[in-house]
């Protein structure tokens, strides 16, 4: 096989999915691009089994089509060195041995049989639901933080994704914290629900544009696939029930506190430097109009505490939570003010996004308390 094609166009292409390539692959194929041509184009695919993505590519000049692995490395580190160049790739279909020839240079490595690249995961008969893509990357960027790292309870270590007639939810929580973000203008025909890993989602995180680009969802109960421009990405899905986060959701919180969110993230990172760095544990404590943030560490005798105006609603509270989840929740916030909504020290803290203008989106994000002496 002979093909002509830009340096840039195939080092902006292989960079795209080679985020799937790993050091560790027990394969060593899978340290490889798969280079397959179709008509004038090539379709090039990178996997680690569990993941499998490929892009389309267009070529100048496609001669003589044959399939061929290029090691991912190498090819990656000699296209960084040009500059908008025209490449010409020649394959012997016998040795599989490449050369690579640009205007002044000839280079020649050795690539691997084909044949020995795994297969690509059939989804039959699968569901499917569209979604745009700034709906997509929004909801991945809002819930991956919370994500679990519990092998013993794997559905915790990826995202939830529930679509249905009436709108779409995804859900992540690693027991400590949880986030939900619904978004009311997303429909499909019929209720569905899949738990992805964090991997694939952080490949579709940074290859999704976040526009109105229309993103195909499509799954079984082993796999999904999502295509969208000329990219395919597919992943096997985490089996198994998603906790019922709803039932950890509290329904009746007769304590309101509205608060300035840049003043008590700047709050939080003060005090909790005073605090025990092992255990993250902060007082949050409300009386009237005033939030009080305090936190010790008895070891080194070190103690602070600090005092943010806010408005108030309900009784007074005073809980403890875990200052690290909490700092994390609220960077993963946008608005000016953010709500806790409370009912007593030992039941979840909800923290809502305050905004007067009705939106398409229902972010809610939830906190666990922690005893403080």
């Amino acid at each position: 096989m002979r093909f002509i094609i830009s340096s840039t166009t195939l080092l902006k292409s292989l960079q795209t999915i080679s985020g799937v390539v790993t050091s560790s692959n027990s394969l060593p194929i899978l340290n490889t691009f798969y280079f397959k041509p179709e008509g004038e184009d090539l379709v090039i695919t990178a996997s680690d089994t569990e993941t499998t993505m490929s892009i389309r590519v267009s070529c100048s000049m496609i001669e003589e089509p044959s399939e061929v692995c290029i090691p991912a490395k190498i090819l990656l580190e000699t296209l960084k060195t040009y500059h908008e160049t025209p490449l010409t790739f020649n394959v012997n279909p016998n040795n599989f041995q490449i050369d690579i020839v640009s205007e002044n240079g000839r280079f020649r490595l050795a690539g691997q049989d084909p044949e020995m690249w795994p297969q690509m995961p059939q989804i039959e008969n699968p569901a499917s639901v569209n979604i745009q893509g700034h709906v997509l990357v929004r909801a991945i960027n809002k819930t991956l933080f919370a994500t679990g790292v519990d092998e013993v309870r794997p559905q915790m270590a990826g995202v939830f994704f529930q679509f249905t007639p009436e709108d779409a939810t995804m859900v992540a929580t690693d027991a400590h914290k949880m986030v939900r973000i619904r978004h009311l203008g997303t429909h499909a025909s019929e209720t569905l629900s899949f738990i992805m890993p964090k991997k694939p989602l952080i490949q579709l995180k940074s290859t999704v544009p976040a526009d109105d680009t229309e993103v195909l969802i499509e799954y079984n109960e082993s796999n999904a696939r999502y295509t969208f421009n000329d990219i395919v990405l597919i992943c096997r899905l985490i089996e198994g029930k998603y906790p019922n986060y709803e039932a950890v959701i509290p329904r009746n919180n007769p304590i309101n506190v509205i608060v300035d969110r840049q003043a008590i993230m700047a709050s939080i990172r003060r005090v909790s430097i005073y605090g025990n760095q092992s255990t993250h544990q902060m007082r949050f404590s409300v009386a009237g109009q005033k939030l009080m943030l305090q936190a010790e560490d008895i070891d080194f005798q070190n103690a602070a505490n600090e005092e943010l105006p806010c408005l108030h609603e309900g009784e007074d509270i005073e809980m403890g939570f875990n200052s690290k989840f909490l700092l994390e929740i609220l960077s993963n916030l946008e608005t000016q003010n953010v709500r806790f909504e409370l009912s007593s020290p030992s039941r979840a803290g909800l923290i809502i996004p305050e905004t007067e203008e009705p939106v398409e989106e229902d972010l809610l994000m939830l906190l666990m308390p922690i005893m403080v002496a």
